[in-house]
């Protein structure tokens, strides 16, 4: 009996033009067949949320044998949940998510639709990387995934991951002789120290634009995301969606409240 393809589920919070989706589809061609489905427009900061008070309005871009790319009105999650419940007739072998313009390491990753998506098929039971470059840019270079990527999802392919955790994959912005590889790490621990920046439009009303600046808790620890971004590694970070704090557990119980 002849084996089936892999089943590969590929969505972004870019959105379907973002260059990034483009370059991942085609990194990841070789491994199997392809369900794209992606925001229409840029989703970034969506973390997980989704649309529960809108329809989901969805167009087929192209389909073909081996690749079906959809569009949908809503955010990465939507689109994840709706090719896991409506689109796909099994479930997929993998899931990527990205690639996304701007780096996704640190507390980053809580805002990320880009891991919200990767997130959201882990909890399916899917095996899920999300992937990041450290360049806001539309034109980030995207050479050093496309080298090093293939072989990390491979192994991603052959040895599976644990139930419900997904890989956050941020790689630097460094000339490739100057690359170190992949350095598996923890997140690091920072905060962004926000500010608003407040402005009037032509109509004379006040508006505010959000910045931002990320504080790093710990620079020097050298077995954090941030760290093997700033050395020329790529970080490879294993989540879990669950919160609980378990060391406050029998504190807690104590309260007797």
């Amino acid at each position: 009996m002849k084996q089936k393809r892999k089943l590969i589920l590929v969505s972004n919070d870019d959105g379907i033009d973002a260059r990034g989706l483009k370059f991942l589809i085609d990194i990841v061609k070789p491994f199997g067949d392809l369900l794209v489905v992606a925001p229409d427009k840029g989703q970034s900061g969506m973390s997980h949320s989704i649309s529960s008070f809108d329809p989901l309005r969805v167009s087929k871009i192209e389909e073909s044998e081996k690749i079906a790319i959809y569009s949908v009105s809503g955010t990465p999650v939507d689109c994840v949940k709706l090719a896991i419940n409506s689109l796909l007739d099994r479930k997929p072998d993998l899931m990527v998510s990205g690639i996304n313009h701007g780096s996704n390491a640190a507390i980053n990753i809580i805002y990320s639709g880009t891991m919200g998506a990767a997130i959201e098929a882990s909890l399916h039971g899917i095996p899920s990387i999300g992937f990041s470059v450290d360049d806001h840019s539309k034109n980030a270079d995207f050479s050093i995934v496309e080298s090093h990527g293939p072989v990390l999802i491979k192994k991603v392919l052959e040895n599976g991951l644990p139930e419900q955790v997904s890989l956050n994959v941020n790689y630097p912005v460094v000339n490739k002789n100057d690359f170190k590889g992949y350095m598996v790490c923890r997140q690091t621990a920072g905060v962004w120290k926000e500010g608003f920046d407040k402005r009037i439009d032509p109509l004379g009303k006040d508006y505010y634009w959000y910045t931002g600046k990320f504080y790093n808790f710990e620079p020097d620890d050298n077995a954090t995301d941030e760290w093997a971004l700033k050395n020329n590694y790529a970080a490879i970070v294993p989540v879990k969606p669950d919160f609980t704090e378990y060391n406050l557990i029998n504190e807690l119980k104590k309260w007797n409240i």
